[in-house]
């Protein structure tokens, strides 16, 4: 049997809520995820899970007795806890019955391989993690080979950023980069490097995306500074026809990246 928490007080629930802030993250190294689902996803993909709270709604079901498995297996801590716990640790009042706490993981830049797929995408400054999370998931479910956050990002393991990924957040090989660095691997970049560029004039339907395609897309409120798109082969814009004279951030990634792999 595992323990049983009711106190808001325990360690335990104190450092699963403490997650939420971004210096936590940062010197812990872990991240919660919400909801069964995005836990199994976890697990399906050999990330135990480090804390396992579950509701008690949930202790029959076969994936969470698989969750549970692989928390004690990596040596983890799991426990049941009231709803009241679970509404205070995601800080929603219809919480998910089961929350888990993982591991960050950032791959090293240059141990990415660009032949491993045919799409790739870097993003300069990207600040909601809304946005974030939601272009992970997309980069998932496209095939796309991984995510690089260039210069001050947002966090991808926020509790926002993870939500948004349903998921995916498993699944998408994340790496970090200062302006610097994306620009030393960028120029060892073997296919075509395509930036998002409001200025620019050439249709995004009328790029030659040569693969491995790397696709550089700027922040909300700026875009693509002219350093950021200088290293780019070609600039390209997604045509505005209404009133609108820009998309969402999470929108524009996601029609360049099916564009990219078409």
């Amino acid at each position: 049997m595992n323990p049983r928490i009711t106190s808001l007080a325990n360690p335990t629930v104190k450092a699963v809520r403490a997650l939420h802030l971004r210096k936590e993250r940062d010197a812990s190294g872990l991240f919660v995820a919400e909801g069964l689902k995005t836990v199994t996803e976890g697990v399906e993909l050999d990330h135990a899970p480090q804390i396992l709270l579950y509701g008690p709604e949930a202790a029959d079901h076969p994936l969470l007795k698989t969750a549970l498995a692989a928390t004690r297996a990596g040596g983890g801590e799991a426990v049941e806890v009231t709803e009241a716990i679970l509404a205070k640790v995601s800080r929603r009042d219809n919480p998910q019955a089961v929350v888990g706490v993982f591991r960050q993981v950032f791959r090293p830049l240059d141990s990415l391989e660009p032949q491993a797929a045919g799409c790739w995408v870097a993003l300069h400054r990207v600040r909601d993690p809304g946005n974030l999370g939601t272009i992970v998931r997309t980069a998932d479910a496209a095939g796309c080979g991984g995510v690089v956050l260039v210069g001050e990002c947002c966090d991808p393991y926020s509790v926002e950023a993870v939500r948004a990924t349903m998921g995916s957040i498993f699944a998408v090989p994340l790496a970090r980069a200062s302006e610097a660095e994306f620009a030393a691997w960028r120029a060892r970049w073997p296919g075509s490097v395509v930036g998002a560029l409001l200025s620019a004039t050439v249709d995004y339907r009328a790029a030659a995306y040569q693969r491995p395609s790397l696709l550089l897309m700027g922040n909300e409120q700026q875009g693509l500074p002219p350093e950021m798109a200088a290293l780019c082969d070609v600039n390209v814009k997604i045509p505005m026809r209404g009133r609108a004279d820009s998309l969402n951030l999470a929108v524009a990634t996601g029609i360049m990246i099916y564009a990219a792999t078409a």
